[in-house]
């Protein structure tokens, strides 16, 4: 699949993930053996970390892919901001339009994004518009498998192996609760902390209740130490940010939290 559009220009949608990093470094593998054309795009809003997108330049850089970030819209759709089950549909449905009118603009037909076999067991909205908008994946096409591409990207010592999955940051907000620039600041804040504290496998979760507002904090059972030895700064932070409580939750974490 990967040689064909390559040929006729290829814009892999490019996060900072796991997945999308595998797929463009197969990309650029099939491009510098078969030849082709190779764009790295990815989009830019209050949704993405500074992390994953200093991760995404990194990657791309070390690669030595052409990479552009692109700003994108979908803060402007109230269907995205009132962030129910859809909220993925609108945001991919916005990053296949960006990166179509950018591939028109510079003569790349197709576009590809880093949906997986594994991903067919989750409720996957974004997939959907890829879909509709006739972006190819790869890596399900070829039937690979999360554990499958952390091999594949160990063996090849691809240093975004062992990365933690990283969503956008208004995975964070529980369903239901209005998305806003500063309700995302305000994740990426105290997640920075726990990341400077040392820990791996969290997330930050916004809840809002009437008038109360309060941070959940789903960390991996083997961290909790780690998080608890925190519990000053996280609660200084958290009150700072104007939310009533911070609370760690025994559950530990889990992907689709926010959707509970």
């Amino acid at each position: 699949m990967l040689r064909p559009s390559l040929a006729e220009g290829l814009i892999v949608a490019f996060s900072g993930g796991v997945d999308s990093a595998f797929l463009l470094w197969a990309a650029e593998q099939t491009r510098r053996s078969c030849g082709g054309r190779l764009l790295a795009v990815t989009a830019v809003s209050a949704s993405l970390a500074q992390v994953e997108k200093e991760d995404a330049r990194l990657f791309a850089e070390t690669l030595g892919v052409e990479h552009i970030f692109e700003e994108s819209a979908e803060f402007s759709n109230q269907e995205y901001l009132k962030n129910d089950g859809n909220r993925c549909f609108h945001c991919k449905t916005e990053l296949f339009r960006l990166s179509r009118t950018f591939g028109q603009h510079r003569g790349f037909k197709w576009i590809a994004y880093g949906y997986n076999a594994s991903d067919r067991r989750d409720f996957r909205p974004g997939h959907a518009a890829a879909v509709e908008n006739n972006v190819l994946s790869p890596l399900n096409d070829a039937n690979l498998t999360k554990d499958d591409i952390r091999a594949l990207m160990r063996a090849n010592n691809l240093n975004l192996a062992d990365k933690p999955a990283s969503p956008c940051l208004s995975s964070r907000l529980m369903t239901g609760v209005q998305i806003t620039p500063q309700k995302l600041k305000d994740v990426e804040e105290v997640e920075k902390l726990l990341r400077s504290g040392g820990l791996r496998a969290f997330r930050v979760r916004l809840h809002e209740n009437g008038d109360s507002r309060f941070l959940r904090l789903e960390v991996a059972p083997d961290e909790f130490s780690l998080a608890t030895e925190m519990r000053d700064e996280l609660v200084k932070l958290g009150r700072g940010l104007g939310y009533r409580w911070v609370t760690l939750d025994l559950a530990g974490y889990q992907t689709g939290g926010g959707n509970l």
